[in-house]
């Protein structure tokens, strides 16, 4: 059995296998990632990529699992099924990583809109730790698993609770992730920020949904600054977005900022549909902290100026997650070392 030691060995040398990667296998992946999922272009199965081998450094990794005082070698491994979600590319590499690290074996059912990146990811884990190999299992069913992390929306989730309600599990729900704004941001701040809303077409828990704005705001700053984003359109499923929710605004009358790429409208809601960003206004700092303890629990990430807001990450981070930064706030980790 591999030791706690092998294990982190092996996911610092894929980490390494990552950084490295020659152009043209990098452009590869992408068009295998890319026939099942026409959201998955190179530049964003590039920057998810580079998103993981970021988790993978040698001194974050250790540091990170080190909090957990995990034995060398798990005695009694446990089979924990994993259904994956497909929204951006290799999502669900983490769960992997903390699966595979805790020394149980990974039950993983790909999604149908990502069947090809994480598969091939622990493919390449296996040609460094042969040792893994009896550990990674790629199913269609979870019905031998003796745990769950499960992924979804609501209305999946409910389904999740009900159907592995007797066995240990996480159930993910839909989260999304919000920006503060005080008008005081600078240019580069707010290009930043274009990131944090269009990376991956606007698709992932950890993309900007909706922006919280002092009353009077001017978003004119805020349009030249994400003026280099504006590519995205090119995109045919991405322009098909924008031109049906246009013409839904257009058609039922509802006032909004248009760029060309990129629509701003006000909304109460949290989740916007792709190519929309809801705004909501706020009075004062105590107005705004009403708003979002009023929504915590659908917050996957808030991004303010400089990460001063209280648990935000800066502008242009929202889609860099350390590895330590869990889906949801659960702690995987601790999940799997009490199985």
């Amino acid at each position: 059995m591999l030791t706690l030691e092998n294990r982190i060995s092996a996911f610092i040398k894929l980490g390494d296998y990552l950084r490295n990667l020659p152009e043209e296998e990098r452009e590869y992946l992408a068009r295998r990632a890319g026939q099942h999922n026409n959201f998955f272009d190179l530049p964003n199965v590039s920057a998810a990529l580079d998103g993981l081998a970021g988790m993978l450094g040698k001194e974050q990794l250790t540091a990170w699992v080190n909090r957990y005082d995990l034995p060398q070698v798990n005695e009694n491994p446990k089979k924990v099924g994993v259904v994956m979600a497909g929204n951006i590319p290799a999502v669900g590499f983490h769960d992997a990583l903390c699966i595979l690290l805790a020394g149980h074996v990974l039950q993983a059912k790909p999604s149908s809109d990502d069947p090809f990146l994480l598969p091939h990811l622990l493919g390449k884990l296996v040609e460094i730790e042969p040792g893994f190999e009896p550990q990674i299992q790629l199913v269609q069913m979870l019905k031998d698993s003796e745990a769950i992390i499960a992924t979804g929306s609501d209305n999946t989730a409910r389904y999740f609770e009900y159907y592995f309600a007797k066995r240990p599990h996480i159930i993910r729900k839909n989260r999304t992730s919000v920006a503060v704004l005080t008008g005081k941001e600078t240019k580069e701040e707010l290009t930043a920020l274009g990131d944090d809303i269009l990376r991956y077409y606007g698709l992932g828990c950890r993309n900007v949904a909706k922006a919280y704005v002092p009353e009077g705001y001017d978003f004119t700053p805020f349009f030249e600054a994400i003026e280099y984003k504006k590519e995205v359109v090119n995109h045919h499923k991405y322009q098909n977005n924008y031109d049906y929710n246009k013409s839904i605004y257009l058609v039922n009358g509802v006032p909004h900022l248009d760029n060309g790429f990129l629509m701003v409208t006000e909304s109460k809601q949290l989740v916007s549909p792709i190519s929309v960003l809801f705004y909501e206004t706020y009075a004062t700092k105590q107005d705004l902290a009403q708003k979002l303890e009023a929504v915590h629990e659908k917050l996957q990430c808030v991004v303010s100026k400089e990460g001063d807001w209280e648990n935000s990450f800066a502008f242009g981070q929202a889609q860099c997650p350390a590895v330590s930064d869990y889906a949801d706030g659960i702690d995987t980790m601790e999940f799997l070392k009490k199985l």
